[in-house]
């Protein structure tokens, strides 16, 4: 008798299990996320520009880093006329970089967040050397996401 209700109940299961969900339960699992989305989206969606300024940062200390390691093995930072591309192939013009390393410093030239290339300067105006992106205008100057992101703030 109790294999027979064993096997009844384990049956009903199976074909409980198998029917799959209800109407409003489907419903309630949309609704529930269209609020979380319209709780979330809203504070995500004005933190563009801050990302793209963290990431310019974080692009500028990898390029300040490469730039060290070029310095230690050639006694001196790529001319502003070098340029960043001395990171990735060795310089053909200017000061000879007998110390050059095989394979660069960088494996290729980041573009800043809004698609530019990051600028380079030796000496540099507000250190040794500056590398700097001009923000979301492309221009110099500016304020907020349109401000220059350069070294000298890291």
């Amino acid at each position: 008798m109790d294999k027979a209700f064993s096997r009844a109940r384990t049956s009903h299961l199976r074909q409980s299990l198998s029917r799959g969900f209800t109407l409003i339960e489907i419903m309630v699992v949309v609704v529930i996320m269209g609020i979380l989305a319209a709780l979330v989206v809203p504070k995500l969606m004005g933190r563009t520009d801050d990302a793209r300024i963290i990431a310019a940062r974080q692009d500028i200390a990898n390029i300040m880093q490469a730039l060290k390691l070029y310095k230690l093995d050639n006694l001196r930072y790529p001319t502003t006329e070098q340029g960043l591309q001395a990171l990735i192939a060795k310089p053909t013009s200017g000061p000879e970089a007998k110390g050059w390393k095989t394979g660069g410093y960088l494996d290729k030239l980041p573009k800043d967040p809004w698609g530019n290339g990051y600028q380079y300067l030796n000496p540099g105006l507000h250190g040794e050397i500056d590398v700097f992106s001009f923000g979301a205008d492309g221009q110099a100057g500016g304020a907020a996401a349109d401000a220059d992101i350069g070294s000298w703030e890291l």
